[in-house]
């Protein structure tokens, strides 16, 4: 019996609308980055130090007096509205993403699930249908590679 984990039609309107939204987020989200190797390798910031960076602007902000002005506070203070502005969003874009990437993964099993089980029909059935030369075509996706066998060590 053949898998269905998932029954998904998308119309075109439907994809139209979905590509004019992502265009629009796009549009809206331009000044988003994108850090490239060397840049990834930058100072993190996890739950602990969120802590401790919300704290120190905060007491920073409030004794103006200490922070000289290189420093730029103000600065800071803007990524930390930005950071809690952008995250709600970010969480909803990584659940529709998840989403989107576990019906691919349901999508293809349901067709891999398909695919073998109607093969396995051809390799009994497909003989007498003459079929076997479309089979044997089919059949190259389980074919076996070699390893190359490991030269015996020298003494």
């Amino acid at each position: 019996m053949s898998q269905n984990l998932i029954s998904l039609t998308l119309s075109d309107a439907q994809l139209t609308a979905v590509d004019a939204a992502l265009t629009s987020l796009e549009a809206q989200l331009v000044g988003l980055i994108a850090l490239d190797g060397d840049e990834r390798n930058v100072v993190r910031m996890g739950q602990k130090s969120e802590a401790f960076c919300r704290q120190t602007l905060g007491v920073l902000g409030q004794n103006p007096q200490v922070v000289p002005p290189s420093m730029k506070l103000a600065e800071g203070q803007a990524d930390l509205l930005a950071l809690d502005r952008l995250r709600p969003r970010l969480l909803r874009l990584q659940r529709l993403t998840e989403r989107a990437q576990d019906s691919e993964s349901a999508l293809g099993s349901d067709l891999m699930s398909l695919a073998l089980e109607g093969y396995a029909m051809l390799k009994v059935s497909g003989k007498n249908q003459g079929l076997e030369s479309m089979r044997k075509d089919l059949s190259a996706r389980f074919a076996k590679t070699s390893r190359p066998v490991a030269a015996a060590p020298v003494a």
